[in-house]
């Protein structure tokens, strides 16, 4: 049976305090499943009466899945800081594909998909309400909302598509190496014309490269924040590639919400 992944971040923000009661799980793909899936994620809260928690997640060079009561569908990868009221208790189930994944199962660009969001039936053959019928009735057993998700994708697998390895081996290197900051580095370094790098992302990704590489080093900068790493803002932007902190604080400021001096003192108390 497949444990659960450790917890890194991956964008979820102060998921380091987010405390008891909420739960946040990722399980690895089955292995017919994994050159388009990154892992399947949950969470779960349970909160007292009357209480409430803002979840704010960094945006990635991801589609996914999503499983939720009413609102289920399949996303694009976002743009900006994703935010969501938790308040109660509740339960969502997700399926995070590798960039360009998702593109095998959809067959359309994946650009055009920003701010709109792909119908079940289109994908899987049944609607979204009887597929929250199928997982959420299994809401108290992790491995069984993912073995239902992973017949019905299986079912519906696609030939994979060699461009999806390109696109993971240049949104790795982007995201492994903090000195990149332009386009024309990772050009470069995979010796690619810069238009045929925009047309590959706008097919397979639906974010530009210059939005994927400004994103993982703000999700670096937030992360360190949390982990407590990074009480030098000035020091924190030129490490990750900005010519000085104000550059760096209007793009915190754009995709978080928030200054950086905001978001650390938030996280210092």
């Amino acid at each position: 049976m497949s444990q659960p992944q450790t917890r890194p971040s991956m964008g979820v923000l102060g998921l380091n305090g987010a405390g008891d009661q909420f739960r946040l799980e990722r399980y690895p793909a089955s292995e017919v499943l994994s050159p388009f899936i990154k892992h399947y994620w949950m969470v779960q809260w349970n909160l007292e009466q009357n209480d409430s928690y803002w979840q704010h997640v960094v945006p990635n060079p991801c589609a996914n899945l999503v499983v939720e009561q009413g609102k289920t569908f399949f996303y694009g990868p976002g743009k900006e800081k994703f935010s969501y009221l938790l308040s109660g208790s509740g339960i969502v189930f997700g399926v995070k594909f590798r960039p360009g994944g998702l593109y095998p199962f959809v067959n359309r660009e994946l650009s055009e998909l920003t701010g709109r969001p792909i119908e079940v039936e289109t994908v899987l053959g049944i609607q979204g309400s009887e597929l929250e019928e199928l997982v959420l009735a299994e809401q108290n057993h992790d491995q069984r909302m993912i073995q239902v998700v992973e017949r019905l994708l299986t079912k519906r697998l696609p030939p994979y598509d060699e461009q999806i390895t390109l696109v993971n081996q240049i949104i790795d290197y982007a995201a492994g190496n903090q000195g990149i900051t332009k386009v024309e580095q990772v050009c470069e370094f995979f010796d690619i014309n810069i238009r045929k790098l925009q047309r590959l992302f706008a097919k397979y990704v639906g974010v530009n490269p210059k939005s994927v590489i400004r994103l993982f080093r703000l999700q670096n900068a937030a992360e360190a924040m949390d982990l407590g790493q990074a009480q030098d803002l000035a020091g924190l932007s030129v490490e990750l590639g900005y010519h000085d902190q104000a550059h760096f604080s209007k793009d915190f400021k754009a995709v978080i919400g928030r200054s950086p001096e905001q978001y650390l003192s938030n996280v210092i108390l």
